[in-house]
Order: structure tokens, then C-alpha cells, then sequence
């Protein structure tokens, strides 16, 4: 028998039923609502679908198979809640939660207005849950991250450099070239000499001296950076001598900032009279800092029990930085002025970035040392509750509670005004205890070939290499300061580091290019109750991760939590300091005693 017959004799089969049926008697009517169909909720966003390259293939049809109707409500999502007991461990944070598939509440302990802008950061990058679970919080995730963001990471060799290689299946915008490499130099004339041969696209940081080479040729193009930045001098104080402020107060007073500002930095540059840089919301107008005296220097420092002064170490790192140019030379001439003015002879001690930073971070540096902030984002809870804060790291020793405690109050005002006048306060209370000596506010710039289209130099230091490329060219490369240290950026503080997870993982909300305006990203739109204790976030729809898996709100809470909690098992990363969280949300739950 072939088909068509079979087709026939089928057609006549079913029309022969109906009569049947129609003559049978009917069944009494019910009461009752027949089933509903069954619905299955997804677990994760559907995948976004792709126009088929060739026709299907023909399929053979078949009669539908009767199934029972289902006697139970489809499953809700399984969204992740994670919740502090109460708000007795310290920190700001009280709950993240899944509330559906495409939708994370945070709730705080108290009104936190700038959370906005902190969740932009790069520190707050949202990683696949199943990876961290996989990585066991360090490891590959330090190496060899997965994100969602314009490229993903191809290679990265030790030494060498960093390639990333264009995502197809990005939500956004493609970068317009299809490989992306960093590569570094600490010195800066080899930056310029590497621009200028062509051998590379961008630098970052040209030296002071080669700022007008640069705008006199044309084939270089210079893209200046607003000092959105301070260089300060620090010190720890639970190290003799600087466990004595007076000591401290006669150090800052015996530092010509003036001196290094013209010396060692490009035009635009200022000395500090305070630790805030210009350009952040509420800061104060009126603060100043000490005047250079070294004969009141001298005078406190022997009050301290000094009078001839007495031997340290100033450490530095001999990374080229916007607030630090020329590193080596800078803490020659703070030793000369210390010798000259206080008596105080200072080793120079030249640390590698990775250690230093990690030291620094730790608290475990006894002299001075020489650091500075890029800011992340433009509010004042970004330097002072970073640095001064309830849950800051130990780089400067023990805290201080009249600090601490008004920066808590300011951070929980939404009204300019109120905030620019405790944070006034501290500022006295910082030239009081001086942790450490603002010294500079320092103006840089990125340069470029003149041939690349989308240039640009961002004050936070995050340039976006998705934007820039060179017509006809398939590889951008661009030569910052240092090799990273680590590409699990959660548990970094360095701006090269920084810099290159940005090009991978993404926040919640970003910041424009080249700009500090915080916009949407994972987030579509944020919510806030009338007093900024609770933040409710709608993510985007669909969003690849370059493993090929979508991101769906556990992943955001399982990336916050594993930062939050101290005893969550993924807390890992490359050092486990999370500096960052400890110190913009006060610190972390269940921390293990001090």
C-alpha cells in the first residue's frame, strides 16, 4: 500500500468517527472548569534564537498522544536569598535577593543613596553562579574569568600580554575590532617609542616631559585626563614612631607638596590641600591642609621625643600612575626634604606591584609608603569609606570611631549640603590624625595614532578598548603602566588590573564612556523605596555569558554574596581581602573575630 492510499483511507477512517460521535449520546454537563494546559516556567531567560543558516529538514507527522492533566501548579523560580540575622555584624547590607528570574532586591540597614553608583563599579562584577561554584572562588576565576562584556579573555601570558577576542554574542554594541591586546611597560619613554614606531595603538600615562612631543606630532594624537585622583604619603600606626600623631602632624608639615607638584608633574596638576579631588559631589569648599613649616616641623617632632629625628623606609612601587608620575625620582626628593627638614633619613624600598599592593593593603608595611586613588566612581564615600571607613583595610592601622562614625552619618544623607558639612568635619579630623599626607591631585593623558576613532581617556582610568579601533585594522592594542595582578576584580584594587576586567565582566550598572554618568548595563532600571533601604533591580533580558550560559538573577546574588559573606566557601579570590566590599559596605558577614 503506498502513502497516498494510506492518506485516503485514513481521512475516510476519521470522518466515519465523527459521524459516529455525533450520534452517540452526550455526556451530562459539568460543574467544574476542565484543566488548565500545563505551563512550565523557565528556569532561565529563553535563548535568544538565530535565523537558521539552511530550510529545515522535512519531519514525519504523528497523531498527538493523550496525557493525564496535571494535578500540580507549576514550579516558581528557585531564586537565592541570602540574609544577615540582624544588623548587629557591622555592615551595611542586610539581604540580596532573587525575587524572580530577572529581578534582585537589596535591602540595607540603613538608607544607602549612592549604592547606584557604587554598583557600577568594576569591583561588582556579575559571574556565572555554576562558575564560581566550579572555580571554588580562586583559581581559574583569578586567570581566566567568564563574563558578559564586549571581549573575552583568549590568553593571557605571563610577562607578555593580555589577548582578548571579540564576543558574537554580545548584548550590546560589538567592539569594533575583532582582538583587543594590553600589553605594559613602566617606562614611560618606551610607551612613546612603541607608539610612535606603530608597534602599539594607545598608552596610558605619557610622561610630563613627552606631553608636548606628543601634541607636536601628527601622527599622535593626546587625549588629556582631569585629576579626578589624589598621591598621598602613608602611614601605618601601629609601627613606632608613627604611633605618635605628633609625629605624623610634623611629618606632614615638613613636606613641601608645592615643590613635587612643580617638579614632577604635567600642567593641571595641583598640590593637595585635602584628600577629595575636585569634581565629587558634597566636597567641602573651605578645608586646608598644613602649610609647609619645617621649623614647626621640627619643633613638634621633638615634642614627639625626636629632636634628632630617626631612621624608616619609604616603599613605592615603580608603576607609572595619573597621581604618581615617575615614581623612583619622587621618593628620592620626600627623602631629601625629610633629611633636610626633619632629620629623618629614609632607605628607599622598591617593592613589586603585586606585593606591594597586597602589602600595603594588609597593614603590614612599617615605614612610609607611597600610594594614591584613582577614583571609581564620583562620590566621597569612594575615597573616605574606602580608606577611613568602619570596614577599611588596615593599610593605615587601626581606625579612628570619630572618623568612622561621621562617615556613616554622611553616607546615609541624600541632601548635598548636610553631607559637604561632616564631611568638612572630616577633614579636620584627618589633618588631626593624619593617616596619611595628601600630597597631589595629578593631571595625565592617554595618547594614541592619530588614524584610531574612538580615542578617548576616561577620569576613572577605565577606557573601553570596545569603542576605539583603526580602519582596516583587526587587532587594537593598547600599552598601559603594569601587568595585572589578578582578572578576579572583586578581590583587586589595582587600576590595571581594573582596567582589564573591564573589558570582560560587566556590573549592574556602567559608567559612560569615557565619562563618571552612571547608565544602565546588566540592569535595565533600578528602583529605590522612598529612603534608599531597598534597591530593586530589572535585569536585561537574554544576556550571554561567554561560556554560552544566560544571566539570570542568582548569578547576580551568588557574585554579591560570595563577597559578602565571610563564611560563604567561594570567599576565595586571589588574596581574600575584597577590599573593596569591606570597604564601601562596612565590612563583611560573619567576619572571624580579630
Amino acid at each position: 500500500m503506498n502513502r497516498k492510499t494510506f492518506y485516503v483511507l485514513g481521512v475516510v477512517a476519521l470522518l466515519l468517527s465523527m459521524v459516529l460521535s455525533a450520534c452517540a449520546p452526550q455526556a451530562p454537563a459539568t460543574t467544574e472548569a476542565p484543566p488548565a494546559e500545563p505551563t512550565k516556567a523557565p528556569t532561565k531567560p529563553p535563548e535568544p534564537t538565530k535565523a537558521p543558516t539552511k530550510p529545515p529538514e522535512p519531519t514525519a507527522t504523528t497523531a498527538p498522544v493523550a496525557t493525564e492533566a496535571p494535578t500540580q501548579a507549576p514550579p516558581s523560580y528557585d531564586g537565592l536569598k541570602y540574609e544577615a540575622p540582624n544588623c548587629d555584624y557591622g555592615g551595611l547590607l542586610k539581604s540580596i535577593e532573587a525575587v524572580d528570574e530577572l529581578t534582585v532586591k537589596f535591602t540595607f540597614c540603613v538608607p544607602d543613596p549612592a549604592f547606584p553608583v557604587k554598583a557600577a563599579f568594576s569591583a561588582f562584577q556579575i559571574y556565572p553562579a555554576e562558575y564560581l561554584e566550579k572555580t571554588g572562588g580562586g583559581g581559574d576565576l583569578v586567570d581566566k574569568p567568564i563574563g558578559t562584556g564586549p571581549f573575552m579573555l583568549e590568553a593571557w601570558n605571563r610577562g607578555e600580554n593580555v589577548i582578548l577576542k571579540r564576543f558574537d554574542d554580545y548584548w550590546g554594541d560589538k567592539a569594533k575590532a575583532a582582538t583587543a591586546i594590553f600589553r605594559w611597560s613602566q617606562e614611560a619613554p618606551q610607551k612613546l617609542l612603541e607608539l610612535q614606531a606603530g608597534t602599539v595603538d594607545g598608552i596610558d600615562n605619557v610622561a610630563p616631559d613627552d606631553i608636548e612631543t606628543v601634541q607636536n606630532d601628527s601622527n599622535l594624537q593626546l587625549t588629556p585626563r582631569d585629576p579626578f585622583n589624589v598621591f598621598y604619603v602613608g602611614m601605618n600606626n601601629t609601627f613606632a614612631p608613627f604611633d605618635n600623631e605628633k609625629v605624623r602632624q610634623a611629618i606632614a608639615m615638613g613636606i613641601d607638596r608645592q615643590r613635587i607638584v612643580d617638579t614632577f608633574y604635567p600642567p593641571g596638576s595641583s598640590a593637595a590641600d585635602q584628600f577629595l579631588p575636585e569634581g565629587l559631589l558634597a566636597r567641602p569648599k573651605d578645608s586646608k591642609w598644613y602649610d609647609f613649616d619645617p621649623e614647626a616641623a621640627k619643633a613638634l617632632l621633638a615634642e614627639a621625643g625626636y629632636p634628632d629625628g630617626f631612621e624608616t623606609t619609604i616603599s613605592y612601587r615603580n608603576v607609572f600612575r595619573g597621581y604618581l608620575p615617575e615614581p623612583p625620582v619622587v621618593a628620592q626628593d620626600i627623602a631629601a626634604q625629610l633629611e633636610e627638614n626633619l632629620g629623618i633619613k629614609a632607605k628607599l624600598v622598591e617593592m613589586e606591584s603585586g606585593s606591594y599592593i597586597d602589602a600595603t593593603t594588609a597593614g603590614t608595611v612599617e615605614g612610609l609608603f607611597l600610594l594614591g586613588w584613582t577614583g571609581d566612581y564620583p562620590d566621597p564615600t569612594n575615597f573616605y569609606d574606602y580608606h577611613f571607613g568602619s570596614g577599611a583595610s588596615p593599610r593605615f592601622g587601626n581606625t579612628w570611631e570619630d572618623i568612622t562614625s561621621k562617615l556613616s552619618e554622611a553616607a546615609q544623607l541624600g541632601d548635598e549640603e548636610a553631607r559637604r558639612a561632616i564631611y568638612t568635619e572630616v577633614n579636620d579630623l584627618l589633618k588631626q590624625h593624619v593617616p596619611m599626607i595628601p600630597i597631589a591631585h595629578g593631571a595625565s593623558a592617554a595618547a594614541y595614532l592619530a588614524t584610531v576613532e574612538g580615542a578617548h581617556a576616561s577620569p576613572l582610568g577605565n577606557e573601553s578598548l570596545e569603542v576605539m579601533d583603526v580602519p582596516g585594522q583587526d587587532t587594537f592594542t593598547f600599552m598601559q603602566n603594569a601587568e595585572p595582578i589578578g582578572l578576579y576584580c572583586a578581590d583587586e584594587s589595582d587600576g590595571e588590573s581594573l582596567r582589564v576586567c573591564e573589558q570582560i565582566n560587566e556590573s549592574l550598572l556602567a559608567y559612560t564612556v569615557g565619562g563618571v554618568e552612571v547608565i544602565p548595563s546588566l540592569a535595565t532600571e533600578y528602583t529605590p523605596n522612598e529612603n534608599a533601604t531597598e534597591w530593586t533591580f530589572k535585569l536585561r533580558e537574554g544576556v550571554k555569558f561567554h561560556d554560552g550560559s544566560t544571566l539570570d538573577a542568582n548569578d547576580v546574588v551568588k557574585s554579591w554574596d560570595v563577597q559578602w559573606d565571610a563564611a560563604d566557601p567561594l570567599h576565595v579570590g586571589r588574596v581574600g581581602d575584597f577590599s573593596y566590599f569591606s570597604g564601601l559596605f562596612g565590612g563583611f558577614l560573619n567576619a572571624p573575630a580579630p
